[in-house]
């Protein structure tokens, strides 16, 4: 199924560039077409394999299932690029994992050049991959019962507890209704605000799955448009918010504005980060504050916390402190149940509170202090279940470090760690050699392919990858 819906994306891609003006003897025609096929053939061997299969779902085989179904979809989205652009496979792979977990780097210099069916599918790469594959599968498949929620809730950020127990289908084509409505808003917007159709329509596909492929090699920077670049800051913002909240705040259940503290904290987040790189930016250049310098703040600000990753300045080469609270907000990241990566704005608030309860717990040990989100009381399971996924995200990340300054011993520190930083949370540029106006073509292949295996990995929230080398999840059990 996942194999299809690619197959079908493939088949928009040929079709919007055959309307375009490529012809059927194009390099891009033909590589789509091969593409299509090797899809299909694909997706056929699979359905013979397991056609008389057991389709209950339970949760090490969902774990597995959607793992390796975002893998192989990487290898398959890749094939555009080798067959159009005859590149080098890990660039292929690199820029296909970039565009399906909707990070948003790029390992190609001269990408606006691509043929418009291939710069098509890098935007509808990160649109499909915005919401993820898997939920567009279980929105569309109701055959799997109870398996649908366990693949809806571990394909992100567990949305899956906010719908009613058992209408998991319903919630996730309620979640696809309201992404697709967002990016047609999105697009008339930016055709308004001056982008023409091809533009607008590209954009807008990378702007709502908060992935910041542009078709322009300056991003955002080439239109030089501060009208284009608010819809980009309002469109990004409402992207990196949780989407069932901004579903049930439409349906006028104004209740939900006294639950969510997630959300507050990231608009908070957002105007903190602006307001404090305005000051630096005050600090660099001695001039006061002006439209122009309150603009650029806002939209890196929120480009960086909602991991878009959209450019209208070099900030690489910004004063020291204001990259570090960029590098910090790349971290945080955006809203779970959002299309924005990161560790989630949630995670940190429950970290920060656990961690003022083991310090009043210092000198008042027998006082109880229960812990509050969104109107519901945290069990210490939960509690435990966030400190462990923070240890895991900053381990990975320092192991990860490690394995890139051995493989490449001749580029610096600040560029070892932001391309770890930009990849395992989704967010695209970095600093340094990998900075805004950078690419990732420089590093070696192996360096490119575990990168890509990074940005797959931040955008499951580890497990789904990680269980793929636990021995026991390949065991049978009667």
């Amino acid at each position: 199924m996942v194999l299809l819906a690619l197959a079908g994306a493939f088949s928009v891609c040929l079709v919007s560039g055959l309307a375009l003006g490529e012809t059927i003897h194009d390099e891009s025609t033909k590589a789509f077409l091969t593409t299509i096929g090797i899809t299909l053939g694909i997706a056929a061997i699979f359905y013979i394999l397991g056609r008389h299969g057991e389709t209950k779902l339970f949760r090490r085989e969902a774990l597995v299932a959607i793992g390796l179904s975002w893998i192989l979809a990487t290898l398959v989205g890749a094939l555009p690029y080798i067959f159009t652009e005859h590149c080098d496979y890990s660039d292929a792979i690199f820029e296909s994992a970039s565009g399906l977990t909707t990070t948003g780097a790029t390992a190609f210099s001269d990408f606006d050049k691509f043929p418009k069916s291939l710069l098509i599918w890098r935007s509808m790469s990160q649109w499909v991959g915005g919401l993820g594959v898997v939920v567009f599968f279980v929105a569309i498949l109701s055959s799997l019962g109870a398996g649908a929620k366990i693949l809806f809730s571990n394909e992100s950020s567990g949305t899956s507890a906010d719908f009613d127990h058992g209408r998991i289908q319903s919630g996730a084509s309620q979640l696809m209704i309201f992404y697709l409505v967002v990016s047609v808003a999105c697009a008339l917007a930016y055709r308004f605000g001056g982008m023409d159709w091809f533009q607008a329509i590209n954009h807008s596909m990378t702007t709502v799955s908060t992935g910041g492929f542009s078709t322009e090699a300056l991003s955002m920077e080439e239109f030089q448009s501060p009208t284009l670049e608010w819809i980009s800051i309002v469109f990004m913002a409402i992207c990196g918010t949780t989407f069932v909240y901004m579903i049930r705040l439409l349906r006028g259940q104004t209740h939900i504005l006294k639950q969510n503290n997630e959300v507050y904290w990231f608009y908070a987040l957002i105007l903190g980060t602006a307001a404090m790189l305005v000051l630096f930016l005050v600090d660099q250049t001695g001039q006061l504050p002006n439209r122009d310098s309150i603009r650029a703040s806002v939209f890196q600000s929120v480009s960086i916390i909602t991991t878009t990753g959209y450019a209208t300045t070099d900030f690489d080469q910004w004063l020291p402190p204001a990259k570090m609270i960029l590098l910090i907000v790349m971290f945080i990241g955006g809203c779970s149940g959002s299309t924005s990566g990161g560790v989630k704005v949630v995670r940190i608030v429950v970290a920060v509170r656990a961690a003022m309860r083991s310090i009043t717990h210092a000198f008042r040990p027998n006082v109880t202090i229960p812990m509050r989100m969104g109107g519901q009381t945290l069990g210490e399971r939960a509690i435990h279940s966030v400190i462990l996924f923070l240890i895991l995200m900053a381990g990975l990340q320092l192991l990860s470090m490690l394995f890139i300054s051995a493989n490449e011993p001749h580029i610096s520190f600040l560029t070892v760690f932001s391309c770890v930083q930009a990849t395992l949370f989704n967010i695209g540029p970095g600093f340094d050699a990998v900075g805004p106006t950078e690419n990732f073509h420089f590093l070696r292949s192996s360096t490119k392919v575990f990168l890509s295996l990074l940005m797959i990995i931040g955008r499951l929230e580890i497990y789904a990858i990680l269980v793929l080398f636990v021995p026991s999840a390949w065991k049978r059990f009667s």
